[in-house]
């Protein structure tokens, strides 16, 4: 029986046919554990899906990838969807992906826990970056869109609390593809222009996909570079963005930022008064107590009879001039006494006295006492000092 011989392309052809005509493979959605994730420059993407059982390659071209909202890696659990087919050249079949999306959770989640983890690590969200929101700030930038109601919430808010303050809208998308840039461009404008005080960012409530733009990675890196202070107003209340991450401070609506922003000028008014109150009641109590201490200086007889004074001051004088007087006379008396003591002490030492009662002292030329015979010899000359007057002497 004669049998139909084919090439290795015809076949690989034919199957590739076959399980492009099947149904059931076209439009298939695998679920799978993602391994041997890579990228091509040629933005192409190829990976294998495989499960306890079996392996299968997949390829993702860059038409497709462009569409991630999160990035693919190894480990991580997808649902890929895309058609089944035979690759010719090596007689392969994959799956080529359309479209992948985690298992379990979005991949508008993933991609926002993605984005998270990977800015925190770099250290956009630390405490220690967040600048101070001015207390009373006089311009007020708003990059949102003109034709929201964030910006009116805005308006309404501060023209109520704080009137003084102006607004100055930086109008952009806050929604689509070209949101981001344009956010950052507008922030990063007003940062170099120090057109404001401080910023809010933001817009009203919305999807997740609505509110996408303010998780871009352009708008948060915008946001921690810009020298102004920036409060992050994206959504209500239970919406969290990036932005809120890494702006100086979150604010759960538009109007909520508003009201963070300003001070309040009712209050300010009403403090304004009670300080006033208490400064003049504080004035009077101290103008009231200088009036009574004024008027008991007044009444005392210094005042009225400033004679008198002067004669409670002489006695005064006079009393104590007595006092030092006696105190310089005892003082005198008590010297005096010292120095006949110390005086008749040092004229019983004297060797005077005792030349008096008829001794004599022997003194050589040089001045020096003889006070032994040891100390001359024949031939030596010395003097004899008398009561009155010298003898000279020689050691016969």
């Amino acid at each position: 029986m004669d049998r139909k011989v084919v090439s290795v392309s015809e076949l690989n052809e034919y199957l590739k046919n076959v399980l492009e005509s099947m149904p059931r493979l076209n439009g298939i959605c695998v679920r799978g554990e993602i391994s041997n994730y890579k990228v091509y420059p040629s933005g192409h993407h190829y990976f294998t899906l495989k499960d306890q059982g079996g392996a299968l390659k997949c390829v993702m071209f860059k038409s497709s990838a462009v569409r991630l909202r999160f990035r693919p890696a190894d480990g991580m659990m997808v649902i890929a969807m895309g058609h089944v087919t035979v690759y010719p050249r090596d007689g392969v079949y994959q799956l080529y992906v359309e479209s992948v999306t985690p298992d379990g959770v979005g991949d508008l989640q993933m991609a926002f826990e993605q984005m998270k983890e990977k800015l925190a690590k770099e250290g956009l969200f630390d405490p220690g970056h967040k600048k101070p929101i001015p207390a009373f700030p006089m311009r007020v930038g708003v990059v949102t869109s003109p034709a929201g109601a964030a910006v009116h919430d805005i308006i309404r808010v501060l023209r109520k609390r704080w009137p003084v303050a102006k607004v100055i809208l930086f109008p952009v998308r806050v929604q689509g593809r070209e949101a981001p840039p344009e956010i950052a461009a507008a922030i990063d404008l007003a940062d170099r222009r120090q057109a404001a005080d401080l910023l809010i960012v933001g817009r009203g409530g919305g999807s997740m996909e609505d509110l996408w733009c303010f998780n871009d990675e352009r708008v948060a890196r915008a946001i921690f570079a810009c020298s102004i202070p920036v409060i992050s107003a994206v959504g209500h209340e239970p919406d969290v963005t990036i932005a809120d991450y890494v702006a100086d401070l979150r604010a759960a609506t538009p109007s909520n930022a508003a009201e963070l922003c300003s001070p309040d000028i009712l209050e300010l008014r009403a403090a304004v008064r009670d300080y006033a109150s208490r400064a003049a009641g504080s004035v009077e109590k101290r103008l009231s107590r200088e009036r009574e201490r004024l008027d008991l200086l007044a009444s005392r007889r210094v005042l009225q009879d400033p004679k008198n004074y002067l004669d409670v001051c002489r006695q005064t004088l006079d009393a104590r001039s007595d006092r030092l007087f006696s105190a310089l006379s005892a003082a005198l008396a008590l010297s005096g006494q010292r120095y006949a003591a110390l005086a008749g002490k040092l004229d019983a030492l004297s060797p005077l006295k005792v030349l008096g009662r008829g001794y004599s002292i022997a003194v050589r030329p040089d001045g020096k006492v003889i006070k032994s015979a040891g100390d001359v010899k024949s031939g030596d000359e010395f003097s004899l000092k008398l009561k009155e007057g010298r003898i000279g002497c020689r050691v016969l």
